[in-house]
């Protein structure tokens, strides 16, 4: 039997919704109050600060038939052009804003140094899957061909994405595979790699089920708002995928106590047994979204650190940039 996750956090972070119950309507009522409660100030506390060695831009493309909002940190000193680090926020894909995860981000923009752009895509039940990849992979595009607009260097290009973000980076790196841009690196955190009728069956979910983060309502609930029944989940599932070959430098992170534990460690067993260079890490004691709230888990502090130094060492660095060392 698996520990249970620390008091406070279990007290800060309980969720009580029957997410299942909900309708359509109650879930776009209910995420626009977490997100903006998560978008407070007092929501720092827990979810931390920005680094101020970075500046944050909001700023927005157009893509065929819908506009995109999307959250730039850029390092305040640096040259023209960095590697790029496009970034999908986690929410089971019904929850979720650009904004949560600022801590990291700027971190990364600051010291890496880098561009990191985190996507605002549209979320469910209004715009199910496939919508969100098709977000995630045409942003990814219309960067990469603009990158003297945008300040970035096509060769150093990475995906990251967190618990449905990281579903999303995962699924877009397959994506560039096939299609291009090159991905240089890909890093998924307490990534949820199957949407199909297995979600479940992992052992981690019932050993996990009691800790903060991600109930099981919530997970069943996300499933059935964001995976319509005219959509194959297989297709939506990475660790469904029949070839994962020849894809770029991957890092995973997971938590100890995530119920989605088990589905980041199949993810790296399919990567690495088709020779695809992958590393996995799991952090003791770590609950699901650990690294969206340091301010209660202490393992988002070398979660984070490892990130850098993964992206450091496989963004070919760009002479004209500033780097800054980390503290």
């Amino acid at each position: 039997m698996r520990a249970k996750a620390p008091l406070r956090a279990r007290v800060i972070l309980r969720d009580t919704l029957d997410w299942e119950a909900l309708t359509d309507d109650q879930v776009i009522a209910v995420r626009e109050k977490i997100n903006r409660l998560g978008s407070s100030r007092a929501a720092r506390i827990i979810t931390g600060l920005p680094d101020r060695r970075a500046r944050i831009e909001q700023r927005t493309i157009n893509l065929p038939g819908r506009r995109l909002n999307l959250r730039v940190h850029r390092p305040n000193n640096a040259g023209p052009r960095l590697p790029l680090i496009l970034s999908f926020h986690g929410g089971g894909f019904i929850v979720g804003t650009a904004a949560q995860n600022d801590w990291l981000n700027s971190h990364l923009a600051a010291r890496c140094p880098a561009v990191v752009v985190s996507v605002e895509y549209r979320l469910a039940p209004e715009h199910p899957l496939p919508e969100p990849i098709e977000d995630g992979y045409d942003t990814l595009v219309r960067l990469a061909d603009d990158p003297f607009g945008w300040g970035i260097d096509p060769g150093a290009v990475a995906v990251l994405g967190e618990s449905a973000g990281g579903t999303l980076a995962a699924l877009i790196a397959l994506r560039a595979r096939k299609d291009g841009p090159p991905l240089h690196a890909q890093v998924l955190t307490y990534p949820a790699t199957d949407w199909s009728e297995t979600m479940t069956d992992y052992p981690s979910i019932a050993a996990n089920a009691g800790n903060p983060g991600l109930s099981l309502s919530r997970l069943h609930a996300s499933r059935r708002l964001s995976v319509p029944p005219t959509l194959d989940p297989r297709s939506v599932s990475p660790v469904r995928v029949d070839n994962l070959a020849d894809l770029p430098p991957t890092l995973v992170i997971t938590g100890e106590l995530d119920p989605v534990d088990d589905q980041g460690r199949r993810y790296v067993e399919r990567l690495r047994a088709d020779g695809t260079d992958v590393r996995l890490t799991c952090y003791p004691e770590a609950i699901h979204g650990f690294l969206s709230t340091p301010g209660l888990v202490p393992a988002a502090r070398p979660a984070r650190r490892e990130i850098l130094a993964f992206m450091r060492g496989h963004l070919r660095p760009t002479t004209s940039s500033t780097v800054t060392a980390e503290r």
